[in-house]
């Protein structure tokens, strides 16, 4: 397959490509944004467009000449923490007038090209948009109610909503799909875990947001690829699918795991620095992804525990990986 990938220079992105790249040709489209890791580069050998899912002119042209049969759109504005900030319209430009651009050109190509049923336009979002979970409530499933509570997971839901939309009206053949927290190499460093390695690897207090019980359901970022590309070929048009990591743990155990499992030291004592909670932080996300194990035969891989391990030996191997993006973490 040709398959059109957006953000493919992020986290997420450069993994799907990776993984997949020997068995479909791939394209990545990429706005080359603070986020975007330039050593991704060197482990993608598909063509590479440079510009921004805003620009329908573009993204038109795009199209045309590489005539995909799907596209996978992952090019978001995605920190939290950033979304609090004054300057938050690029979350509106990105997550929502971008998607909306997109469908827009992806739905007058697919009507073009005879509306050829090979056609898919993957939507991949967050399991932030169902919003925070009571201590004992049950994990989100798909037909959870969308609640949203800052600014980000809200452009997430709206992108959704525009992407069920464009398949409502026009019959674009579209599919949805939520993932838990992703870990793995080469992650932001903004992100919670590739930060407490580092003020791990630095002697530096670990910080955390609040009283450290939050907590977060945690996928490893391969297993979420996976489940994507289940819904890329099994998934159902105009579905849904959640992709959980069936592993909920606070933020509080996830630093003390990787201080006495990861660098073999002692109790946390002072190395755990809390710190004022950011606005409006949810409580709990936790998803149920019984849809997906039944509908594609998708299931999370090994717990958090049994991986996290090889994430701290890759910082280890590459000290200064954060040279590699545009900016260095400033939230």
């Amino acid at each position: 397959m040709r398959i059109l990938l957006t953000g493919g220079l992020g986290f997420i992105g450069h993994h799907f490509a990776r993984m997949f790249q020997p068995d479909h040709h791939i394209m990545i489209l990429d706005a080359m944004t603070y986020a975007a890791r330039h050593a991704n580069l060197s482990e993608f050998n598909g063509a590479l467009a440079i510009g921004n899912v805003e620009d329908a002119r573009f993204v038109r042209g795009i199209l045309r000449a590489f005539e995909p049969d799907w596209v996978v759109h992952m090019a978001a504005e995605t920190h939290v923490a950033r979304s609090l900030e004054p300057d938050r319209e690029v979350f509106l430009r990105t997550n929502v007038i971008g998607t909306d651009v997109l469908l827009n050109e992806a739905l007058e190509y697919w009507k073009a090209k005879g509306r050829f049923t090979a056609f898919r336009f993957l939507q991949v979002s967050t399991d932030e948009v169902y919003g925070s979970l009571a201590p004992h409530d049950p994990p989100a499933s798909e037909l959870t109610r969308y609640s949203p509570n800052n600014p980000y997971a809200a452009s997430k839901a709206a992108g959704d909503h525009l992407v069920q939309a464009y398949w409502h009206t026009w019959g674009l053949p579209s599919i949805v799909t939520h993932s838990s927290n992703n870990y793995g190499t080469g992650q932001h460093p903004e992100k919670l875990i590739p930060r407490i390695i580092k003020q791990c690897l630095l002697g530096q207090p670990m910080t955390i947001h609040g009283d450290g019980l939050n907590v977060r359901d945690w996928l490893h970022v391969e297993d979420n690829c996976r489940g994507l590309m289940a819904a890329l070929e099994r998934g159902f048009i105009g579905g849904t699918y959640n992709f959980g990591g069936n592993c909920e743990r606070t933020n509080r155990q996830i630093a003390n795991y990787v201080w006495a499992n990861c660098f073999g030291r002692g109790p946390e004592r002072n190395m755990v620095e809390y710190t004022p909670d950011r606005p409006g932080n949810d409580r709990r996300y936790a998803l149920n992804s019984t849809k997906a194990l039944i509908g594609l035969k998708w299931q999370p891989g090994l717990a958090i525990e049994h991986r996290i391990g090889e994430v701290v030996q890759w910082h280890l191997n590459n000290p200064s990986y954060e040279d590699e993006y545009d900016t260095a973490c400033t939230v």
